[in-house]
């Protein structure tokens, strides 16, 4: 789908926007109900974990089974030749290979975690705030992790475990790169002290097959999950070929690259190649 003026407006000034990503209710039920019976929902054999990350097992690509995710994504990052086309691999609890083109069921299943505990509104004291990249040092241009996705493969409601933002913390995630000309490793990034700068927090919510589509500075946590029943939702990642162009005097700015440029508030010049290190590795 194409964007419309007011989403395009949306994703600038605030640095998401929501979209329906055109997923078959079949696909997004076969593969839920796939991956649940995998881990044993339901039965004595259940994973006694509140909250799991799940590797690929099924996967297609994107093109095919959500077209109109696929081109408001294009168009976010300046068009499909722009997104990376190799396979990366990577140490993760969670998937091990990245290929931006496809979209599977490397799920992460909200069963119940806090659900032992009072509901608590998101806030910058007590949840994990972070900023995704663990493969990566972080620069205000990476290509690594263009976008953060966040796609609903059922529905999610208030409770329900649906991911938590604080929406304004892309600024303060800028400043802190700009703080840093020469990178920031994945495991010394200080969001403790940025949370506490934040005071808009949002709970994501939607139906099945919802896809938010987040500026990658956007600090983000789990929630609690008191509905009685798993939340299936994943995170593919976007990688691009190269990093962002973040210089004001260009013409063809993407949508991605005006909105990083409003939130660092000047230009960026790129880093030599040698001061950027990356935890990947190429598969294919």
């Amino acid at each position: 789908m194409a964007l419309s003026i007011e989403q395009k407006e949306q994703f600038l000034q605030e640095g998401f926007l929501k979209i329906s990503s055109g997923l078959s209710a079949e696909l997004m039920q076969s593969w839920a109900a796939a991956a649940l019976e995998r881990v044993g929902y339901g039965t004595t054999q259940q994973c006694a974990e509140p909250i799991i990350w799940m590797n690929h097992h099924h996967q297609a690509p994107i093109a095919e089974i959500a077209p109109a995710a696929w081109e408001a994504l294009c168009e976010v990052v300046g068009g499909e030749e722009r997104i990376e086309t190799k396979i990366l691999g990577i140490e993760s609890r969670h998937f091990t290979q990245i290929n931006s083109w496809i979209w599977s069921d490397a799920f992460i299943v909200n069963f119940s975690l806090g659900a032992d505990q009072p509901w608590r509104q998101p806030q910058a004291e007590g949840f994990n705030w972070h900023k995704d990249g663990s493969y990566f040092r972080h620069f205000c241009d990476s290509r690594e992790q263009a976008l953060l996705l966040v796609l609903f493969w059922n529905d999610v409601e208030h409770q329900g475990g649906g991911t938590f933002i604080a929406a304004d913390s892309p600024k303060h995630v800028a400043q802190k790169l700009l703080e840093h000309p020469d990178g920031i490793e994945p495991k010394t990034f200080d969001f403790p002290t940025i949370i506490q700068k934040c005071h808009d927090f949002r709970e994501l919510v939607g139906k099945a097959g919802d896809l938010y589509i987040i500026h990658p500075y956007m600090l983000h946590a789990s929630s609690a999950n008191h509905s009685g029943r798993p939340r299936v939702m994943s995170n593919p990642p976007v990688v691009l070929k190269e990093p962002l162009r973040l210089d004001r005097k260009r013409t063809d700015l993407s949508l991605l690259e005006e909105t990083t440029l409003r939130f660092l508030g000047t230009d960026f010049t790129p880093p030599p190649e040698s001061a950027r290190a990356a935890y990947w590795w190429e598969v294919a």
